[in-house]
């Protein structure tokens, strides 16, 4: 009997300590999972990232806030693809970010969010952003990590509050141990999860269009019209280098905001969509919008941050004849008004045909195709 009494009480704590262990606490939002992992056969030592590019485009800046390192892009990359960001677990960044498309929404003018509500802006392509300091359409967010943090509670998209979102990645171990290994943490928080897939996104480069490589020799198969139509996009005759960059920087847009002739004098005060006015309040940037790259712009329709056109001809069309003015419209096009009446570009049918062959010719396939800016799940 005594020794049935001792083995009890031997035994006793020691049941009581693993049940401990393993049952999670219904009053704690995280389990314990750090039962689950042997942090000491887990180390931090993150393999820092160098991004490359050609003479052809500025150097890449750094951001000594978020430096790169291929376990932070591995772990951006996985939570841009896994749609345990959303409140019903169906959506991803990816989900409206589709490489095939410049990552894009798959052609469609407006995205929708997990509760089938449609947004009002036509989605941006996700490349070469390292190169931007302004994001979304009217440059309300200072940084990518900043951008990030915002799909994911919004409710006519993600729609998940950051508190149960972080909640799921405490209770996922591969994703504690992905977090560990990129930052040195054992309790994430959301601004890590937009710090690794800000990382992800600025390693989106494309600069390897058939135009990059017949301008840089690699080889010399590039149309005549491609050829002809540089010619037009980089001079007064097509007036496109203006907006989208100078022939030295090949980006192929700049950081800046312009009225682009979509909207009258009429309209001007009562725009439902101000643009960079609704960031601003000065009514002088009402209907400016970023200028995107026309990087992959092929890949990427509809166009305009509305997406009223659904062809590069009819953007062509756009420039060349179908300008409205309004009091901040864009000098490079003002100009070219008479008495108020747009007396356009004055292109030919020929140049028009060249001008899109041209921008045909920014397609960059090694892009859509890089395995390495896919989903990690499939």
């Amino acid at each position: 009997m005594k020794n049935v009494i001792l083995l009890i009480v031997v035994l006793l704590p020691l049941v009581l300590f693993f049940d401990a262990c393993v049952k999670d606490d219904d009053d704690s939002p995280f389990p314990p999972n750090d039962i689950l992992i042997n942090w000491d056969t887990i180390s931090y030592n993150p393999t820092p990232k160098e991004l490359t590019a050609h003479e052809l485009v500025p150097d890449i800046p750094t951001n000594p806030n978020n430096s790169l390192t291929e376990e932070g892009i591995q772990l951006g990359r996985m939570l841009f693809y896994d749609p345990i960001l959303s409140g019903d677990s169906t959506q991803a960044c990816a989900s409206c970010h589709n490489q095939a498309f410049g990552f894009t929404d798959n052609g469609r003018t407006f995205s929708k969010g997990i509760d089938g509500i449609e947004g009002s802006r036509n989605t941006m392509a996700i490349i070469n952003l390292v190169w931007k300091d302004r994001f979304f359409w009217e440059g309300r967010s200072a940084s990518l990590e900043e951008q990030a943090l915002e799909p994911v509670p919004n409710p006519i998209e993600m729609h998940l509050e950051w508190d149960e979102a972080i909640v799921r990645l405490m209770r996922n171990v591969d994703y504690r141990v992905a977090f560990y290994k990129a930052f040195g943490i054992k309790t994430i928080q959301k601004e890590d999860v937009a710090n690794a897939i800000a990382q992800f996104e600025r390693t989106l480069i494309s600069i390897n269009s058939p135009y990059d490589q017949y301008y840089r020799g690699i080889n010399d198969d590039l149309s005549e019209d491609a050829i002809e139509g540089r010619e037009v996009f980089f001079s007064e005759v097509g007036d496109c280098f203006h907006c989208h960059g100078s022939d030295v920087n090949n980006l192929f847009a700049d950081n800046l905001f312009a009225n682009d002739g979509l909207n009258s004098a009429e309209e001007y005060l009562t725009l439902a969509d101000k643009g960079l006015g609704a960031i601003t309040g000065n009514e002088i940037d009402n209907g400016m919008f970023r200028v995107p790259t026309l990087r992959n712009i092929e890949l990427t329709a509809p166009y305009m941050h509305d997406g009223r056109f659904e062809t590069l001809e009819e953007v062509v069309e756009h420039y060349n004849s179908g300008m409205k003015y309004s009091p901040n419209l864009d000098p490079n096009f003002a100009v070219r008004f008479k008495n108020g009446v747009y007396q356009g570009l004055g292109l030919t049918e020929k140049e028009k045909q060249q001008l899109v062959a041209f921008l045909k010719s920014l397609t960059d396939t090694s892009f859509i195709n890089n395995p390495d800016f896919s989903s990690p799940f499939d």
